[in-house]
């Protein structure tokens, strides 16, 4: 008895202090800051940028699955390294500042590789904010809306 009391206590604090992961697959863009010190070309810094898909979100971070683990010859996941990303949840776009914390390599060959990123959010609008906190709240639902209507070639 004890011992399942202590066991329920310590799964709590575990709870609260991470924050609950989401499965959501949504479409995300990466990209730096411009380095004011390299000459930029007429096209702009929009080039430099890499797409993927979150393979989970929470209040704090983000899971992202990219094709590589750089841009040209800048790591993702570096030295404190901060990115812009873009994420678009179910048409509205929401703009955050993250930094690569880890990755991983998945995939089961260099045909299917892909790269596993643990993003920590580090800086959002307020209303970019909230706009993502009520997609966390609600997304599943709003998956849910969205789902049988394709399913049938509705829109």
């Amino acid at each position: 008895m004890i011992r399942d009391i202590i066991s329920r206590f310590a799964r709590t604090v575990t709870e609260r202090r991470a924050s609950p992961r989401k499965k959501f697959q949504l479409p995300i863009k990466i990209w730096f800051d411009p380095d004011p010190s390299i000459h930029r070309s007429a096209a702009g810094d929009g080039e430099l940028n890499i797409t993927g898909v979150t393979a989970d979100i929470s209040a704090t971070g983000i899971g992202i699955l990219v094709p590589s683990i750089r841009i040209k010859e800048n790591y993702l996941v570096a030295e404190d390294r901060i990115l812009n990303a873009e994420i678009n949840l179910r048409g509205r776009k929401v703009r955050m500042r993250v930094i690569g914390r880890r990755y991983e390599r998945v995939g089961i060959h260099a045909s299917t590789e892909q790269y596993l990123v643990g993003a920590e959010i580090v800086e959002m609008s307020d209303d970019d904010r909230r706009t993502y906190e009520y997609f966390l709240k609600n997304g599943h639902k709003l998956k849910a809306m969205v789902e049988p209507s394709l399913e049938m070639g509705l829109e």
